[in-house]
């Protein structure tokens, strides 16, 4: 027969409960690398945290798209670079980008603005120390002004060569440039080479970087002596663009031009009709790698300054760790302790579950580690600690459901079954108001309070879980057993010597009422 309304069969629950235990940790250590831990914030095994600030090149704020496009763009180049468990946060005009672990280097390199472009060359100069100026007049202003931006522009793209000339003799290869991703490509360019070497005069774009399709870092070839290199691949309109200019200037130099700076100039051979080309220059395997995977994810709408470069310590993440598990440890042995002197038996039951339901939490967050790269941070940690009495919530609302019933005068073990139907709703409605206010926490923050409101959310699912397939089960059983059930056992003594003058009042009530 099937149980009755409100009633389970307590072992088939427990089962299920156990196989989804068993499934989860089969998955913890039969795939990935095997090892039970969940990947760290920045803040708990260190890392860098990367601070751009955005410029344009009239001066103003930049706009929320361009900024939101940036944002975007870095988070690819992220994802393409395989830096596990980054984050990139607007904060004003400003990208903030953490990188837990070893990714820092990597890091620095993401705010680059990469908009390359193909110039031809005109000439080629020595790159030689430009004498001081010996007047206010001479002085280049800061190289982050707007001020420095239009000087720089009057004179390293004028359309004079007489003034090209004295700005490429007046330029120095060794100071910021404040020309950095804000030339205009309709204007001729005085530049600089990346290793400051040689100097540059080139003509106005004709080809623009956003018509690569691909590219991708190629290794020194042995034979030819070649170091290593960058190869693009053009779309098709590119490509003709491309084609047709070097079937034109055989035996000339074409400019690869990043954020106003000359990666690489080689001369033209021959005619390149497929719609390849070669970066070449001063690259070692790591600098290759970094542009083809900027030049590959995108160029970025802004240019940014990096404002600052922050190490966090992995010592300091291993204290801050510590610090989250002794806070976390101590508001468990609070509960714990509360619900033992309160409820005895149904304290015993509520630290149990409190334990599995750690015990299921963990086995998610190493799999969400190794799926979609969730890393756990001070704020999460702070989740779960909140989650701690949200679990606990429910048992006790259960509990107190069930002390209502046997005050009633019914016993511990009819009781359950009709606790468990009234008490039920109220844990589905508390615990969904809970999940909603993280969901939309989790929308509308950014940074790390995104990790609180992620644990926050998933642990009170969980808490749903434990709760239907192991407190409620537990109890179940604890009545049909003859110890278990014992007043002084259970701790509902009182609350059952209450029940029993109750439920004899009313019957000495209804005598009365039928002598009368």
């Amino acid at each position: 027969m099937a149980p009755p309304a409100g009633q389970l069969r307590p072992g088939r629950y427990l089962a299920i409960f156990a196989l989804i235990v068993m499934a989860l940790y089969a998955l913890v250590f039969l795939t990935g690398d095997g090892k039970p831990n969940p990947k760290l914030g920045i803040d708990l095994q260190g890392g860098t945290r990367v601070t751009l600030t955005a410029r344009t090149p009239d001066g103003q704020p930049p706009s929320k798209e361009s900024l939101n496009q940036a944002r975007q763009i870095i988070e690819t180049r992220v994802n393409g670079m395989g830096i596990g468990g980054s984050e990139v946060a607007l904060d004003g005009s400003n990208l903030v980008i953490t990188v837990p672990g070893e990714g820092g280097e990597e890091a620095k390199q993401l705010g680059q603005t990469a908009e390359l472009s193909f110039r031809k060359v005109v000439q080629q100069l020595p790159a030689t120390q430009p004498p001081a100026p010996t007047t206010p007049q001479q002085a280049q202003p800061p190289g982050d002004s707007q001020q420095a931006i239009e000087a720089a522009k009057a004179t390293r793209q004028s359309t004079d060569p007489n003034v090209q000339m004295q700005a490429a003799q007046a330029l120095d290869c060794k100071a910021e440039d404040p020309l950095r991703g804000n030339d205009d490509p309709t204007l001729p360019l005085v530049a600089c080479d990346r290793e400051g070497t040689a100097k540059y005069l080139l003509e106005p774009v004709f080809l623009e970087g956003k018509e690569i399709s691909d590219s991708m870092a190629q290794p020194p070839d042995q034979q030819s002596g070649s170091g290593w290199a960058v190869n693009l691949n053009f779309k098709s309109e590119g490509a003709k663009v491309w084609s047709a200019f070097t079937s034109a200037n055989v035996g000339q130099q074409a400019a690869f031009v990043l954020d106003s700076e000359v990666v690489s100039a080689p001369s033209i051979n021959q005619p390149l009709p497929g719609g390849n080309a070669r970066i070449t220059g001063q690259f070692n395997q790591q600098s290759a790698t970094d542009l083809a995977n900027i030049l590959k994810y995108g160029s970025l709408p802004l240019a940014f300054d990096q404002s600052e470069a922050e190490t966090v310590s992995a010592t300091l993440g291993i204290a801050s760790l510590e610090a989250g598990l002794i806070a976390g440890g101590i508001g468990l042995l609070l509960v714990a302790v509360y619900c033992l002197a309160y409820y005895r038996l149904l304290g015993i039951l509520t630290v149990l579950s409190l334990i599995l339901s750690g015990g299921v939490v963990y086995g998610v967050l190493v799999l969400l580690g190794r799926w979609i790269g969730f890393t756990l941070d001070l704020a999460g940690v702070a989740g779960f600690i909140v989650a701690i009495g949200i679990t606990a919530d429910s048992f006790i609302v259960f509990f107190e459901r069930l002390k209502d019933e046997i005050r009633e005068g019914r016993t511990f073990r009819s009781s359950v079954p009709r606790a468990w139907v009234r008490a039920r709703r109220t844990i589905l409605s508390a615990d969904a108001v809970s999940f909603l206010a993280a969901a939309v926490l989790y929308v509308l923050a950014v940074g790390q309070v995104k990790g609180f409101a992620f644990t926050l959310g998933m642990s009170t699912v969980l808490d749903l879980v434990v709760v239907f397939l192991v407190t409620h089960p537990l109890v179940a059983l604890a009545s049909k057993n003859k110890f278990l059930s014992k007043p002084s056992v259970s701790g509902l003594g009182a609350v059952q010597r209450l029940g029993n003058r109750n439920r004899a009042a009313r019957k000495a009530a209804a005598t009365t009422s039928k002598e009368a």
